[in-house]
């Protein structure tokens, strides 16, 4: 087992989670808005902190590649990157849907036998970023954006019940109807429930690229011109 830094940037919300041997040792969260900018490097000295007054050494660096906030996920890399490099430790990399997976399968045991799980964030409009897993984390639908109507996820909730969470998930629970459609609400994606992902990555020696790796954006940036102030 090792002692890694699971960082979180990929929403709304910025997260740090410090664990060893599976347990976690500190963490923080921020739930304010975009602030990760402001909050992260005081969020990593905390743990940093914590490590130096227990005597301990950090063995890797994980980070939530996506998708999700272009801002967010390049705010978490860049971090990560510097630590690691600064450290020379590994850099882990942990996809974003996945680990919103995980924290439901292990905060949710009352769900019925062999639901299916479909993480869902906000890409604006009626697009999110979303894939369906199995509970042994097998996708069934890989990653990708998907524009939301009535017929979204229709073969899916024909054979299963179907765990819908996360920020874009309120967007489609309007369209769908059935008891087979579950909505967990207030989930989000957090460093905490990195641990398990970024533990297997580092017994599997799954490392990131440190000078080539990016985020998993899954679409390309659009940027919208901006406004004239003075029209």
């Amino acid at each position: 087992m090792a002692t890694i830094l699971n960082i979180e940037t990929s929403t709304s919300v910025c997260s740090v989670a410090l664990a060893s041997e599976g347990a976690i040792l500190d963490h923080s969260e921020d739930f304010r808005g975009r602030n990760h900018a402001v909050v992260l490097s005081g969020f990593i000295k905390q743990s940093l902190d914590y490590l130096r007054r227990q005597d301990m050494t950090l063995d890797a660096v994980a980070v939530s590649i996506g998708p999700g906030s272009y801002t967010g996920l390049r705010i978490g890399l860049s971090e990560a990157k510097g630590l690691a490099y600064a450290l020379e430790i590994p850099l882990i990399g942990v996809p974003t849907l996945e680990l919103m997976t995980v924290g439901v399968m292990f905060g949710h045991d009352e769900l019925p036998e062999g639901t299916l799980f479909a993480p869902m964030i906000d890409a604006r409009r009626m697009e999110v970023y979303t894939a369906v897993y199995d509970l042994s984390l097998r996708p069934l639908m890989e990653p990708r954006p998907l524009i939301l109507d009535s017929g979204s996820y229709a073969s899916f909730l024909a054979e299963a019940p179907v765990a819908f969470f996360g920020d874009g998930s309120a967007k489609f629970q309007p369209l769908v109807s059935g008891e087979n459609a579950v909505f967990i609400p207030d989930v989000n994606p957090l460093a905490v429930d990195m641990v398990a992902l970024s533990e297997r990555s580092w017994r599997e020696k799954d490392f990131l690229d440190l000078a080539y790796s990016t985020p998993l954006y899954l679409k390309d940036f659009q940027a919208t011109k901006p406004r004239n102030l003075f029209a």
